[in-house]
């Protein structure tokens, strides 16, 4: 029993992260964007736990009624890609027609990625930009960049969702590992710095939240091209 019991507790934990998109969505109905944000990273750090968790307690054998895998999309879907593209917009970040554009690009393509069956590479990297739209409005919140920068870059990462690109999975990716944890926790800790404060880090957080970012954007793409080379 306590098997069966420990895996739907998974699934459980899992299932929060709808409660958090909820409470993040009426905190963006009403224009609170650090508290959407702070709800939004609430859901990030369930994302990162249930998957390990699930792996360990082999959750596909003692609670196979539910589906973990389709239950974390549909979840992702809505804080990784919905509410953060609404928020670009509501909150007058990305106006007119680059919030238009992001509005119709982003949505449209990342429903296709979310049903791709090569998301995932045999290192369990992404394959592919992998949709963490609710890290890049953080860093258009932190940094404010021109609409048009956003849109162009939403743009170039919604093309790179599609190609046979490699992105890190935080978690999974075994090479470089311990750095990329490393990096992920910091970028962690600066996100929820960023949120709590209203998104004014300073230079030199700031500065630090952004070398955080390149590096897990850049990461599996460098790592791709030294095998390569390798090769």
């Amino acid at each position: 029993m306590w098997p069966r019991t420990r895996a739907l507790s998974v699934h459980l934990l899992t299932a929060t992260g709808a409660v958090f998109a909820m409470l993040s969505l009426l905190a963006a109905v009403e224009g609170a964007w650090s508290g959407m944000f702070l709800w939004l990273l609430m859901a990030l750090i369930v994302d990162g736990v249930d998957g390990p968790l699930a792996r360990r307690w082999d959750v596909t054998l003692h609670a196979a009624r539910f589906d973990g895998v389709l239950l974390d999309l549909i979840i992702d879907y809505l804080t990784y890609v919905f509410i953060p593209v609404y928020a670009l917009y509501a909150s007058g970040l990305v106006p007119g027609w680059p919030g238009w554009g992001i509005l119709i690009v982003v949505p449209f393509a990342s429903a296709l990625y979310f049903c791709d069956t090569r998301m995932k590479t045999p290192d369990a990297s992404f394959e592919g930009f992998p949709g963490c739209w609710n890290m890049v409005a953080l860093v258009v919140f932190v940094l404010e960049p021109n609409p048009w920068l956003t849109l162009g870059v939403s743009i170039l990462l919604a093309v790179a969702m599609f190609m046979p690109w490699r992105f890190v999975h935080p978690v999974r990716t075994e090479r470089w590992r311990p750095v990329t944890l490393a990096i992920t926790s910091a970028w962690m800790v600066l996100a929820l710095i960023a949120a709590w404060g209203e998104f004014g880090l300073g230079e030199v957080l700031g500065w630090a939240f952004a070398i955080c970012s390149v590096y897990l954007l850049c990461a599996g793409l460098v790592q791709q091209a030294t095998e390569s080379v390798r090769a």
